[in-house]
């Protein structure tokens, strides 16, 4: 007979996670356009491999102007440590060049006196910034409430339930930033992305250790009684 699992409260999820893995650490704050630039260098590899691509980036080319003027290749050079530069390089300059067109400047602090769903959209509506992309500009550099949503908290959220198992990122990104509280977002964020990594695999999910265990229906979807 399968376990009986009580609904998921968002409250004593970060409750028991933080409990488990303590306090996520606050990132220092960069400007927005460094922080876009470092989260589009972020995905597909770890952050240790982002970080060092976005300081060899800024070392190579010390001004976006610079970024943006120099060869695709070069550039893709510069952030190969962090992988598929190939790709990263020309969606950097592609940003920039949208960003010079309509703004006038190399600059996205203009964000922070927009209304949020305003900022959001203008985020989105340059080339190959999707929702959690923005979000991580909203949040990290701006401070303001929204909530990423990258692959390890959306296979978490979907195995406790918070999201269905077939929802979009579009649609978890609107689901969570619904159940969690804004001033809990940047730590659920966190702590969900570091549950998945340590705990929580896509193959294999550490479900003996699991803090979250009794109360995730993936974990006790085989338990018997």
């Amino acid at each position: 007979m399968q376990a009986t699992v009580a609904p998921v409260d968002v409250a004593q999820v970060l409750h028991l996670l933080r409990a488990h893995y303590g306090e996520p650490e606050r990132k220092e704050r960069i400007d927005p356009l460094s922080e876009l630039v470092l989260t589009i260098l972020s995905q597909n590899t770890n952050d240790t491999n982002s970080g060092r691509a976005y300081d060899l980036l800024r070392q190579r080319f010390p001004t976006w102007q610079q970024v943006l003027d120099a060869d695709a290749g070069e550039v893709a050079e510069a952030i190969r440590v962090g992988g598929l530069g190939n790709i990263k390089a020309p969606r950097i300059q592609e940003i920039l060049r949208q960003l010079l067109a309509e703004r006038g400047a190399l600059n996205l602090g203009f964000l922070g006196s927009l209304p949020l769903d305003e900022a959001r959209q203008y985020l989105l509506s340059l080339k190959g910034v999707g929702p959690k992309t923005a979000a991580c500009v909203l949040l990290f550099s701006l401070h303001r409430p929204a909530l990423p949503v990258d692959t390890h908290v959306h296979r978490v959220a979907a195995r406790l339930g918070l999201v269905p198992p077939t929802a979009s990122a579009e649609k978890a990104h609107l689901l969570l930033e619904q159940q969690v509280p804004p001033d809990d977002y940047y730590p659920f964020h966190l702590l969900m992305i570091q549950h998945g990594r340590e705990l929580c695999h896509a193959r294999r999910p550490d479900c003996p250790a699991c803090p979250l265990r009794p109360m995730c229906p993936w974990c006790s979807r085989d338990t018997t009684n």
